[in-house]
């Protein structure tokens, strides 16, 4: 039978509802096609197969796809006809050889299942039934078993639990899953996801079918080495990851244990494979896995003369001279299109002779972009110097760009996988000169001296005649702004949080062109007063706040007062998009950029400290102190803030929903960081103030290390349970390795180096005692905010806590079922009742991204 055949038993169940229910389309059998608007709907109402027309499709468009059919969101998971659109008009139907074939509106066969029907003893007796699983099975009706084709055998961008990208060992067929071309074309893009075509046991991303620009590496028996997220389920947890590998096929397939979970593991068409959960809450799909994490290592990612940028929350930018080919399609994340020039190239008249008559034309020039990873198909010239180079590419038209250093590379029509912001000493990296009109670059003179002739003795005659007016509007304006001034410069000082002016903030931030800072909510700009105050102004993005609704809570926020919360000042409600809240301005900016950006200033010991125990102070205030509870729900480095003596204040806690302390409630939005969630957030559990605990815990990690959890660890070897006695070196995710070094009492080895050992031990084994507490898979065993506080000042002390065991069985150590009591080193046994693998509901991505 082949794989995912359907059951005997099932499938008659299904054939006799569809002869019952023959009206709602069930089957499409011979006599019985599916066209128009009509719909094949699975039993259970999971999935729905018809004609579709993708968003950003060319209009009359159509392709036959399945899609989720209670979801909201119409989110395609296959498409039959990926390269051959068709109008509304064609019809789905059994074809007189039984193989389930899409009929354009002149009765043309445009796509067929191809199957073998030669073994079937009357073919138009062959149906089609889409399963709950999102399936497509065409076979005999008289023989449920014989499975003549399946679409789980056909994936094309999307793989859906219960189906296998596999490799067939006896003809060496590997499935592949493609990306769309385009967001609204379905057509097979340049990124596939498929099995190693040389036998060993992993998945490659491939660009244009022949490089390889990422791998899982090979799988272990438990995990794939280059994604450990990627792990063998254990009980209880949810999920279930499966690899095969037998005489006939090698393939991995996943399940999870609960069927109204919606999961699908997606080719993007930005080059990475994406995991994505369905929130119902939200009516929205969640991202909670991408590979690769560096978006830069995707292939010409962000199309010709597009500029990727590691970090960067847009992700590519067009360089300077272009701009996007479709906008659309950049508003939409799809930036393979690329970018087009804003002025096209001289070309020939770069080289013409005076004779031409167009001497006065200027030639093409070239910006120079420092700090750039050079392409890597420039083609070397014969040229001694730089301005030989230079003129060894205006002297070809095809000519884009070059680069010398010592040698000459020239680049020619398109460039593709440019990126910023690399380091001159990484490989590849060096100072490019893009080719440019010459209008395009600062000074450039107009292209006939004639227009400049015109335009000066116009501008002379129109001098005289508009200097009056100048002269009169800029009294006006300068009367107005210092009227402006001294008003706002009255509402600078004082406690009560003041409603301003949209055109106020506009004023005060000069039309928002001093950008600070962007977070989740939105943009954040520096602000002044007349007087010299500077504020911080967050324009809010996204909003499904209503005014009322909106003003109470700002209202509410504004009243707040903790020495290491941030303090409102003030906000702006106008209508629409013009929402802003007014912020106290912190000079040194925000935490992560101190720990992980590595200014010239190396935080202290004594300041870190500091920050974990004011930090936990300002979220015991809001878990505890104000009128109703405050859950931040998004406590990470980039949401703490340093003021000039670098005392911490918690940012964006006025944007956490405001709980009532009936904490049984559960909020009915996800928010937060992947890599500081925590795990209820997946598995449905309700929100509490411990979900903050969870995330100050992963915080506190990264303070001592001054790096990423997931940048840093020991190398260990894995022997493999495939018996195969490999040795693969692996990372130990980093709260895991504090955990156990904190066990043997070693923790001063995990100290950020550029502390050079630096720090009072005993506060350091409180920070990561309290660490490992808050992280706790059980919401019960994480201490309170305002306990923490109290261990923090040493005035109570927590016992040793035990190793989180559900991160050992996702890093893929089995856990002993042991402990460490804080005053001996005796082994505890696990607490009776709880399962010694406890894991994470389906969300291991959580703690690996960073």
């Amino acid at each position: 039978m082949a794989a995912g055949a359907l059951p005997l038993g099932a499938f008659v169940v299904l054939l006799c509802v569809g002869v019952v229910r023959a009206a709602d389309a069930d089957i499409v059998a011979a006599g019985r096609p599916l066209s128009g608007d009509q719909k094949l709907v699975s039993p259970g109402g999971k999935f729905a197969l018809g004609l579709f027309h993708p968003d950003g499709a060319a209009d009359g468009s159509w392709y036959v796809g399945i899609w989720y059919h209670k979801i909201s969101v119409h989110t395609p998971v296959w498409v039959a006809n990926r390269e051959t659109p068709v109008s509304n008009t064609s019809r789905l139907a059994i074809a007189p050889d039984g193989n389930l074939a899409l009929f354009d509106g002149a009765g043309s066969i445009v796509w067929s299942t191809n199957a073998s029907t030669s073994g079937v003893a009357n073919a138009s007796d062959t149906v089609a039934v889409l399963l709950d699983s999102g399936n497509l099975v065409l076979a005999p009706a008289s023989n449920a078993s014989a499975v003549l084709w399946q679409s789980f055998d056909h994936i094309t961008d999307t793989w859906l639990p219960g189906g296998k990208l596999r490799r067939d060992k006896r003809t060496g067929a590997i499935q592949a899953m493609a990306s769309w071309r385009a967001r609204g074309d379905p057509a097979p893009g340049m990124y596939a996801l498929q099995f190693d075509p040389s036998g060993a046991k992993q998945y490659l991303l491939l660009w244009n079918g022949t490089r390889v620009y990422w791998a899982t590496g090979n799988w272990t028996g438990k995990y794939f080495t280059g994604a450990p997220e990627v792990a063998a389920s254990s009980g209880g947890s949810g999920y279930s990851f499966n690899f095969v590998d037998n005489d006939d096929e090698s393939y991995f397939t996943y399940n999870f244990a609960v069927n109204s979970t919606v999961y699908r593991f997606v080719m993007d068409v930005s080059g990475q494979v994406k995991g994505w959960f369905w929130v119902e809450a939200t009516q929205g799909w969640n991202l909670v896995y991408a590979e690769p994490k560096a978006r830069c290592a995707v292939p010409r990612g962000c199309g010709a003369f597009g500029v990727c940028t590691e970090g960067s929350s847009t992700a590519c930018d067009c360089a300077r001279g272009f701009n996007p080919q479709s906008p659309t399609s950049w508003g939409l994340g799809d930036y393979i299109g690329g970018c087009v020039r804003n002025t096209q190239l001289q070309c020939s008249k770069n080289s013409s002779g005076p004779s031409d008559g167009l001497k006065n034309v200027e030639q093409d020039k070239f910006l120079r972009i420092d700090g750039m990873r050079l392409p890597d198909d420039g083609r070397m010239a014969g040229a001694a110097t730089s301005g030989d180079c230079q003129r060894a590419c205006l002297g070809n038209c095809t000519c884009s760009a070059y680069a010398y250093n010592g040698s000459c590379f020239l680049w020619h029509n398109d460039l593709f996988n440019l990126q910023n912001g690399v380091l001159d000493d990484q490989a590849g990296a060096g100072s490019l000169y893009l080719r440019l009109a010459a209008s395009e670059l600062p000074g450039a003179r107009s292209h006939v001296w004639r227009d400049i002739k015109v335009a000066t003795v116009a501008l002379g005659v129109t001098c005289f005649v508009i200097a009056a007016a100048i002269l009169l509007v800029c009294t006006i304006r300068g009367t107005m702004k210092r009227r402006r001034a001294t008003r706002l410069n009255g509402l600078a000082v004082g406690d009560a949080c003041v409603s301003y002016k949209y055109s106020d903030l506009q004023f005060l931030t000069k039309n928002f062109t001093d950008k600070i800072g962007a977070g989740a909510f939105g943009s954040v700009f520096k602000g002044q007063f007349s007087d010299n105050t500077v504020v911080a102004v967050k324009k809010l993005e996204g909003l499904r706040q209503g005014e009322k609704q909106f003003r109470a809570e700002v209202s509410t926020l504004g009243t707040i007062q903790h020495v290491n919360l941030i303090r409102m000042l003030g906000f702006c409600s106008d209508g629409g998009d013009r929402k802003l809240l007014v912020y106290d301005y912190m000079p040194n900016g925000s935490l992560d950029r101190h720990l992980f950006r590595k200014t010239f200033y190396v935080l202290s010991w004594q300041v870190r400290y500091q920050v974990t125990l004011g930090v936990a102070k300002g979220l015991a205030y809001l878990h505890d102190k104000c009128r109703d509870c405050i859950i931040h729900c998004d406590v990470k480095p980039e949401n703490i803030l340093l003021d000039a003596s670098f005392g911490p204040k918690v940012a964006d806690f006025g944007l956490a929903k405001l709980v009532g302390r009936d904490f049984s409630r559960v909020l009915t939005t996800m928010r937060g960081t992947v890599g500081y969630l925590a795990p209820e957030w997946i598995s449905g559990e309700a929100i509490t103030a411990k979900a903050d605990v969870f995330s100050y815990g992963m915080m506190l990690f990264e303070i001592v290390s001054g790096r990423r959890n997931i940048e840093q660890g020991e190398r260990r070897s894995v022997v493999s349970a495939a018996a195969d006695a490999e040795e693969h070196p692996t990372t130990t995710f980093f709260p895991l390795l504090v955990a156990r070094k904190l066990a043997e009492g070693d923790v001063m080895t995990l100290l950020d180096p550029e502390l050079e050992g630096d720090a009072n031990a005993e506060e350091m084994r409180r920070v990561c005692k309290v660490a490992c507490w808050c992280i706790q898979r059980d919401v019960d065993t994480r201490p309170a905010m305002g306990e923490v506080v109290q261990v923090l000042e040493g005035l109570t002390d927590l016992e040793m806590p035990p190793v989180p065991q559900y991160l050992e069985v996702l890093i893929g150590r089995p856990v002993h079922g042991t402990a460490y009591h804080s005053d001996s080193a005796e082994q505890l046994e696990a607490p009776a009742g709880r399962p010694v693998h406890e894991t994470v509901y389906h969300s291991t991505e959580q703690f690996f991204r960073s």
